[in-house]
C-alpha cells in the first residue's frame, strides 16, 4: 500500500500499481479506495480514473467485487433486464431452429415436384426467421450497451458521492455525508457566470433554504494547480481530522439523530469545493456522458438521496427551481430520501 503523496504522473502510476497488486493479491476491496479519506488526493489523479475503469470492467481480476456491486445496483434500478435477455436468447434460439428446418424446405420448394412446399410461403417463413434473429440479437446487444452505460453512471455517482466540500463552519465533509439533509445544486462555469447565478439565488434564499438547496460553485480552471500537502495521502492534517471515515463506523454514526442534527446546524446556503480539479474532472465526465461539450456552463441538481435529479446548460432559473422542488417537510421530500 502506498504511503507517500503522489507528486506527479510517475508517483501516481506507482500508487496505482501498488493498489492493483493489493486488489489482485491481497483481497483489497475497491470500496476501501473509494471511501478512505487518506486516499482523497489519489482519487483526484488521472491514475485513479484508470483504476476505477479497470475495476468497473473487471479487468485483470481487479475489482471483481466492485463490478459485482455495481451490477447489483444496476439490477435494482432495471429489475427486468435479466428477464428481457432471457426472452431475447430464447426467441433467437427458436428462430434459429426454425431457420434450420426452413432452409431444406426452401430447396425442395425451388426444385418443385409432387409434394413440394410453396416457394413463396417457405421464403416468407425464412425471411421472418432471419428478421427475428437480427431483431432479437440487436435488442440483446442494445440492452448490453445500456447496462454498460448504466454501470458507468453508477460508478460516476459513486465518485460524486466522495467529492469533498467545506461547510460554512469550516468543517470538511464528503458529499455522501449530506444525503437526506440537503439538495446540492452544482453550478459549474466561468467565474462571472457562477457569481451572477449565486447573486440571483440570494433573492430567493429563504425559499431555497426551505427546499434544502445547497449551492456548490465550481469555477472552470481553478483546479489546474491543486494545493496538495506534501506528505501522506489525503487532505491536510486539519482537514483529515475534520473528515470522518465513510466506512461502516461512519454509517452507524450517521444514523444518530444527534449527529444529523449537528450536521444540519453546520450547513448553510453555500459550500466551498475542496480539490477543485477533482470536481471539474467529474463534471466534464458527466458532460461527455450526456453529449454536452466539456467546459460549457452547466448546473446539476441532486436529489436528497444523492442521485442526479436533472441538469441543464447555463445557470438555473431559481423561480422554476422553487416551483419544482418540494419543501423539506413535504411528503414528496420524505419519499425522495
Amino acid at each position: 500500500m502506498p504511503i507517500g503523496m503522489p507528486k506527479g504522473s510517475g508517483e501516481g502510476k506507482k500508487a496505482a500499481d501498488c493498489l492493483r497488486v493489493a486488489l489482485r493479491e491481497y483481497n483489497l476491496k475497491f470500496g476501501t479506495i473509494l471511501n478512505d479519506p487518506d486516499l482523497a488526493s489519489f482519487r483526484a489523479l488521472p491514475e485513479f480514473k484508470e483504476l476505477q475503469e479497470e475495476a468497473r470492467m473487471g479487468g485483470e481480476d481487479i475489482g471483481y467485487g466492485f463490478r459485482r456491486d455495481l451490477k447489483l445496483i444496476s439490477e435494482v434500478q432495471a429489475p427486468f433486464r435479466g428477464v428481457r435477455r432471457f426472452f431475447y436468447v430464447a426467441l433467437s434460439a427458436a428462430a434459429g431452429i426454425s431457420l434450420l428446418f426452413n432452409i431444406p424446405r426452401l430447396f425442395r420448394a425451388i426444385q418443385g415436384g409432387d409434394g413440394a412446399p410453396d416457394v413463396w410461403e417457405t421464403a416468407g417463413n425464412l425471411a421472418v426467421n432471419v428478421g427475428g434473429i437480427i431483431v432479437f440479437v440487436a435488442l440483446f446487444l442494445w440492452d448490453n450497451k445500456k447496462e454498460e452505460e448504466q454501470l458507468a453512471q453508477i460508478s460516476r455517482n459513486e465518485t460524486l458521492s466522495r467529492l469533498p466540500l467545506r461547510l460554512s463552519t469550516n468543517r470538511i465533509v464528503e458529499l455522501v455525508q449530506l444525503r437526506d439533509t440537503v439538495r446540492p445544486v452544482i453550478l459549474a462555469g466561468k467565474k462571472e457566470t457562477v457569481s451572477s447565478a449565486i447573486q440571483k439565488a440570494e433573492r430567493f434564499r429563504t425559499e431555497l433554504l426551505r427546499r434544502g438547496v445547497l449551492l456548490v460553485p465550481v469555477i472552470w480552471g481553478e483546479g489546474r494547480e491543486p494545493q496538495i500537502e506534501k506528505k501522506g495521502f489525503g487532505a491536510p492534517a486539519a482537514a483529515a481530522t475534520a473528515l470522518p471515515s465513510i466506512g461502516e463506523d461512519f454509517e452507524k454514526r450517521a444514523q444518530s439523530i444527534t449527529a444529523k442534527s449537528k450536521l444540519k446546524a453546520e450547513i448553510r446556503f453555500r459550500a466551498e469545493v475542496i480539490s477543485p480539479a477533482e470536481w471539474e474532472s467529474w463534471i466534464r465526465d458527466q458532460q461527455k456522458s450526456e453529449g454536452v461539450t466539456p467546459g460549457e456552463d452547466v448546473y446539476i441538481i441532486l436529489r436528497l438521496d444523492g442521485r442526479i435529479r436533472r441538469s441543464g446548460r447555463g445557470m438555473p432559473d431559481w423561480q422554476k427551481i422553487i416551483e419544482e422542488l418540494p419543501p423539506m417537510e413535504a411528503l414528496l421530500s420524505k419519499l425522495e430520501k
